[in-house]
């Protein structure tokens, strides 16, 4: 059989670049970014977080990128019409990857201009590694929507070529995009790879792709009132992380919020990776917070543009 035209053209790209590497400048600017990590996820309430939260600040610090209240993180997550990336998570492939467009902040005025990255997450056994490129908005979609080269540096040549070889062999298109409200600690001293993240009102939705759209039909994918967890390690996680877990009896959870997004909307059936809203029933509201209890609990479908 013979191959696509748009893998032919690809192909003699790729040899062109092959040619020209050499003469570029070792000295040009890379946007690409790599990083190799452990990571550990724990379901807890929200209040039980903010309570975690307060207690490792006392030996790691504030993410410099993380203001008080955190920000916003917001993912577009690829696939293939039969949904390969989604079965390979819940068949538990050792080696495994998904391709998405992120965005960090909110979506208020997001244009063509915008700093978003290109990232290919792949698991390989206990793993997770991720490779990025940070790229204008309308130069990513070009990439994985319009599945066209994209100007790059010789550094940036494999990366750029594996997305578009990606996309188009497999026929990606956007699925689902997720969201939410991230806070983050780094550890310090000797923890100095040690990150653990809290993310709150996860929501996602599985239409109007585009970040800047005006009214998304976004709805909480997790429970408003819980959130998720993450301890994230270079190699191992300190003691004192897993006697704070312990203590406060934490237990490993296994959830992926793209499969929460997937099945939320029901283009997959609920697997053992999903988070049943009936098993983490909110707090019986107080007499004091029953107003702010009921506004959480009405509306755990539809949680907004933001």
């Amino acid at each position: 059989m013979a191959p696509l035209p748009q893998v032919t053209a690809l192909r003699k790209a790729q040899g062109r670049e092959a040619d020209q590497e050499d003469e570029q400048p070792l000295h040009v600017a890379s946007r690409l970014h790599a990083f190799n990590r452990f990571e550990l996820k724990y379901l807890v309430p929200v209040e039980q977080a903010a309570e975690i939260r307060d207690e490792l600040a006392e030996r790691m610090d504030r993410d410099l990128n993380s203001p008080v209240g955190g920000y916003g993180v917001w993912s577009l997550y690829y696939d293939t019409p039969q949904l390969r990336f989604y079965w390979e998570k819940i068949e538990g492939l050792k080696f495994r990857r998904k391709l998405r467009i992120r965005h960090y902040g909110d979506l208020d005025g997001v244009t063509d201009e915008s700093a978003v990255c290109v990232e290919i997450k792949q698991r390989v056994n206990r793993v997770t590694q991720k490779r990025r490129i940070t790229l204008p908005y309308g130069v990513a979609r070009k990439l994985c929507d319009g599945r066209e080269m994209v100007e790059h540096s010789p550094r940036e040549r494999a990366f750029i070529h594996e997305v578009l070889e990606l996309v188009i062999r497999l026929n990606l298109q956007p699925t689902a995009i997720t969201g939410y409200q991230r806070e983050a600690l780094v550890g310090r001293g000797a923890d100095t790879g040690l990150r653990v993240t809290f993310d709150r009102r996860i929501r996602g939705r599985d239409r109007d792709f585009h970040f800047g759209t005006a009214v998304p039909e976004n709805r909480f994918t997790i429970p408003p009132h819980m959130s998720v967890m993450e301890i994230k390690v270079n190699e191992r996680t300190p003691h004192w992380i897993t006697d704070l877990a312990a203590r406060r009896n934490l237990s490993l959870i296994r959830v992926s919020k793209y499969v929460q997004s997937i099945e939320a909307f029901g283009l997959a059936p609920r697997s053992v990776f999903h988070v049943n809203e009936a098993d983490y029933p909110p707090p019986t509201p107080t007499e004091q917070s029953l107003p702010q209890q009921r506004s959480a609990h009405d509306a755990p479908l539809k949680a907004g543009a933001q």
